[in-house]
């Protein structure tokens, strides 16, 4: 039998935790070890409990979900955190980027797509749900000054290569931009490798996370 992934839920509302637990433990990818109602109860949890991954929400009473992501981060570094999201926590997004999170799930999404994301992060990449991408206000800088583990480096984005970003981050098709931006599809997916490069990025959620960790846009 393949190993399933050990997950904390962690949200204030007991309904929507009931529903996705069920849900969830419908697949043998997954095991629910653990439910918390906030943050400060999430994080008594990992004094016992070892998770691969922690769905989180990000408004909760006494502890909210950037707060408590921060916190089980600088003790277990490895931890895997997936963001549970409503329309409308746009705002919180880059905080929790900041905090460590890993993926973004808005909680109306299908279970299929919630475990698709498990999976992904579990897997070492970011995830960000299509209809976040589309609920994202975008505000472009040409150069930034970033810091990355080993430098301190510029990145420099052309006014083509800010379009196409712009473009990615709002949830649009390579050929949805090539008819949006009057070029043809090869030109994007050119522009897309490059702002891939630059990043340092592999699919279109780590373009995403990484332009909004680095300041390349803001929400």
């Amino acid at each position: 039998m393949d190993k399933r992934y050990k997950v904390i839920l962690v949200d204030d509302h007991n309904l929507f935790r009931e529903s996705l637990c069920y849900l969830l433990t419908q697949s043998k990818k997954i095991e629910i070890i653990a439910e918390a109602e906030n943050g400060e109860l999430f994080l008594e949890l990992l004094n016992d409990q070892k998770p691969d991954l922690v769905l989180m929400d990000i408004n909760m009473p006494k502890m909210d979900g950037i707060e408590a992501t921060k916190r089980a981060l600088e003790k277990y570094p490895d931890l895997k955190i997936i963001a549970l999201s409503m329309n409308g926590d746009e705002t919180y997004y880059y905080k929790m980027i900041h905090a460590g999170a890993k993926g973004f799930v808005i909680k109306k999404a299908s279970s299929n797509e919630l475990i698709e994301a498990i999976v992904t992060v579990m897997q070492g990449n970011d995830f960000f749900s299509p209809e976040l991408m589309k609920n994202i206000i975008i505000n472009m800088g040409l150069a930034k000054r970033i810091k990355t583990e080993k430098e301190t480096k510029y990145i420099f984005l052309t006014k083509r290569e800010k379009d196409v970003l712009k473009l990615i981050c709002t949830g649009l098709s390579v050929k949805e931009i090539a008819n949006k931006l009057f070029i043809s599809p090869r030109t994007v997916e050119g522009h897309k490798v490059r702002i891939s490069e630059k990043l340092g990025a592999k699919t279109v959620a780590n373009i995403i996370i990484l332009a909004i960790k680095h300041k390349l846009i803001e929400i």
